[in-house]
């Protein structure tokens, strides 16, 4: 209500126009809003391509207008009374700078927790309290139209094939190792998370959902400075977490560092009620994780001369784990209500992960508008994880042992990735164009060694353990172009990649012993066209239209064929035969007063690689990707910043879409289900004085489906939290509470494959938060130096 009360009250206007010295509209200008009496700052504003402005909700009294941008000389208007309205301020002519500009010492600079841009929508972490000991797999969670799900899953507006990108580079990993990583991500090392709905061509076409980009902080200061955090979660177990950052820089050279470790307990559970064949199974898990890890960077970009630039960098994540599972399941017959057997399973599993990345880069610019980037990336990835698996089988009604099987494995996992890439851009015909190429290769080795295990002693199982080789190399290329005129701007390209991979399955034929290899290549060249147009009507109402098309390869842990077992009747294995999914996808948004951001949208997936529950014995049950024939998405997405008043700011998002799943396999199994979806996110911040802000936040999701074949229920949480500053606000401390209510559970049914499936399941979501900040050192700032490696899609499917 107090969202739309506030967007009903915002009718007040001041207006204008800004130009160079020949009337040609200046785009991107700084526009600020002084008051007369002081001229201190009342509002600001940036002029979009026609060279327009406007101000909202401005309250009565006198005021004059500054414009300032690069290469022009700073404009003042003449005061002015304004007493509401509309009122338009007269056309700005700025003329052209005769100095360029020098450092500036900065004290404070606060962005808005969220930007709503024409291409992306961006989460200010750093601005966020209830961000604060949060981990990055939590953040996402809290980023407006992003969900995350049960399994650790994350979608963007209903689609699931997200590209999850550190720093402009594709992330390595995917799946469990995606989220064990973003779980040892300190909210701390975060600047701010971009999400990208219709990337261009100059990003990799992996994604069907876009792009999800997680910025760490960079050092932008010159002089020596950094910053520590120390912070403590409190749920049911403890965590803690801490992180340090060391930075140098003077005119020649910058050195930056950071280091972030963390700390701590978790628990979920999980509820399975399934119907099979002639019995049913009533599962009740409980499961913990002890973990540890932390996170490196440290880098050095030296500055050759006002236009060449080259730098090294190391990315690395170290993280051990230790889960642990413990399960019942009463097994009754179909026709009786009295149970027969009884299972007690668990499983202890401990594991490290270590990934590891470097990157050389070198970047020449001109003031010409010619700019050249080329990066070369090495990447590894060593995973080492063990299980031992009892499942002990007892008579529901005198208790004896009827029977007990142990299970154990070996899991080693090795994947080396190689990257290069150039990206060069210029000025053409009132425009700029862009073209670069990309080659990487990734080679995976992957051992599954199970084991039998009878009176402590492991006896392996060779018809169960295998080896699966992947490799895979793309070669790829695009050209990009965009230009803007007085009233719109154009943006078209097309990526072409070419794809070669080869799987080997190594194992021993289950009737003669004998080495068996299942070999499965793909060799196929795609083209991915993208396009963009925004037509700025005037300031009140500007439009885009958006079209690309995407793919999303097979993540490297899908693949694999490997069973990870819950207990000896459930469990999830890979799919070798998965093939590549395809996306076209459209949207057009409309923004009213750079306020109000409406924009609806459609995708069609081919080939939709998506989870699955199916069954293999009749008393068994397994989750696996498939390809399902298509998913047709539709969407409407609603999202404005809102001021309610000086201390009081608001940002509201909704994000609705119909979702329709098809599919026919071999088998005569058949998926024809449709869904609509509403996502809602809000947030609230409040200036409190004397160095005290507050913030209150939620997010609630209605019923969906998830994995093709479970209708889940609805879901929401609410967070909230309290900063302070400190020490000359060089220091603050925060303090939240995160799901209130405890109400972040999920809950889901199935009907497919013989299989009648309820599950449900939470975790230890409501936690009380404590991290307290110190910054220190220089505070002169030049501009950082955007860096984009080459090793980005490669990482995001490890």
């Amino acid at each position: 209500m107090f969202t739309l009360a506030g967007f009903a009250q915002n009718t007040a206007v001041i207006q204008g126009k800004v130009a160079d010295h020949s009337w040609k509209p200046i785009p991107s200008a700084t526009i600020s809003l002084l008051v007369a009496k002081d001229s201190s700052l009342s509002k600001a504003a940036v002029s979009d391509p026609a060279g327009t402005y406007q101000f909202e909700k401005v309250k009565p009294g006198n005021y004059l207008v500054k414009i300032s941008c690069i290469n022009f000389s700073t404009w003042y208007s003449a005061p002015f009374a304004y007493e509401g309205g509309s009122y338009t301020v007269p056309a700005a002519s700025l003329a052209t700078a005769d100095k360029k500009l020098k450092e500036v010492v900065v004290t404070t600079v606060k962005k808005p927790m969220i930007e709503v841009k024409a291409d992306r929508t961006i989460f200010n972490v750093e601005n966020s309290i209830n961000a604060t000991g949060s981990n990055a797999l939590e953040l996402l969670q809290k980023s407006p139209g992003v969900t995350v799900d049960k399994d650790d899953n994350i979608s963007m507006k209903g689609k699931n094939g997200v590209r999850i990108y550190i720093d402009g580079k594709p992330s390595p990993m995917a799946g469990t190792d995606l989220a064990a990583y973003l779980k040892s991500v300190q909210s701390s090392d975060i600047e701010a998370i971009e999400m990208i709905e219709n990337p261009s061509a100059k990003y990799d076409a992996s994604g069907n959902a876009g792009i999800i980009n997680i910025r760490f902080k960079k050092n932008k200061k010159f002089g020596t400075n950094g910053s520590f955090s120390v912070g403590q979660n409190q749920g049911i177990y403890s965590s803690y977490n801490t992180s340090v950052s060391l930075n140098y820089r003077n005119k020649k050279v910058n050195l930056f560092s950071n280091i972030s470790g963390n700390k701590g307990r978790g628990e979920n559970w999980n509820d399975l009620y399934r119907v099979q064949s002639d019995s049913i199974y009533d599962q009740k898990n409980l499961n913990f994780n002890n973990n540890k890890g932390g996170n490196v960077k440290a880098g050095v970009d030296y500055f050759i001369d006002a236009k060449n630039t080259i730098g090294v960098m190391y990315n690395g994540n170290f993280s051990k784990s230790i889960w642990e599972a413990t399960g019942q399941t009463i097994i009754s017959p179909l026709n009786s209500k009295l149970p027969a057997q009884i299972l007690t399973a668990g499983n202890y599993q401990p594991s490290t992960r270590n990934n590891s990345n470097f990157n050389v880069n070198y970047r020449f610019a001109d003031t010409s508008g010619h700019e050249l980037n080329i990066d070369a990336d090495r990447g590894f990835f060593t995973g080492r994880g063990e299980s031992l698996q009892p499942n002990l089988y007892k008579d529901a009604v005198s208790g004896a042992v009827l029977r007990q099987r142990v299970f154990a494995n070996n899991t080693p996992i090795n994947v080396d990735i190689y990257t290069a890439k150039a990206d060069y851009e210029q000025n053409f015909k009132k425009g700029k164009l862009g073209v670069g190429v990309k080659f990487s290769s990734v080679k995976t080795d992957n051992t599954f060694d199970f084991f039998d295990v009878n009176n402590n002693i492991k006896q392996q199982d060779w018809e169960k353990s295998n080896r699966f080789n992947y490799t895979e190399t793309v070669s790829a290329g695009y050209i990009n172009y965009n230009r803007s005129f007085k009233k719109f701007s154009i943006q078209a390209g097309v990526r072409a990649e070419q794809t070669k991979s080869e799987g080997i399955l190594k194992a021993k034929s289950k009737l003669t012993m004998q080495d068996t290899t299942e070999t499965v290549k793909r060799s196929y060249l795609d083209f991915f066209p993208s396009a963009a147009i925004s037509y700025t009507l005037s300031p009140l109402h500007q439009f885009n239209l958006n079209y690309s098309r995407r793919i999303d390869r097979p993540r490297y842990q899908d693949l694999n064929p490997f069973e990870d077992k819950l207990d000896e009747l459930t469990y999830k294995k890979g799919n070798a035969f998965l093939r590549p999914q395809y996306t076209n996808s459209f949207s057009l948004s409309h923004t009213y007063k750079s306020f109000l951001t409406t924009s609806i949208s459609y995708s069609h997936i081919a080939d939709y690689i998506t989870v699955v529950n199916d069954t293999i014995r009749t008393n068994a049950t397994y989750i696996t990707n498939k390809n399902l024939a298509s998913q047709d998405v539709y969407g409407l997405n609603i999202s404005a910043p809102i001021k309610i008043s000086k201390r009081w700011n608001v940002y509201a998002n909704v994000n609705a879409n119909h979702s329709k799943y098809k599919a026919k396999f071999e088998d005569g199994k058949t998926i024809d289900l449709s869904v609509t979806t509403v996502n809602y996110y809000n947030q609230h911040t409040f200036t409190l004085g004397k160095g005290f802000t507050a913030e209150a936040s939620g997010w609630f999701n209605t019923p969906s489906i998830w994995g093709g074949t479970f209708k889940t229920n609805f879901m929401w949480s609410a967070d909230a939290g309290i900063q302070k500053t400190l020490l000359d606000k060089k220091a603050n401390l925060k303090l939240s509470v995160t799901d209130i209510f405890r109400t972040n559970r999920w809950n889901a049914v199935s009907n497919y494959a013989g299989s009648n499936l309820n599950i449900k399941g939470g975790y230890d979501s409501r936690q009380v938060r404590l991290t307290f900040q110190y910054r220190f050192g220089s505070n002169e700032v030049k501009s950082a130096r955007e860096r984009k490696t080459s090793l980005d899609a490669e990482s995001k499917r490890l």
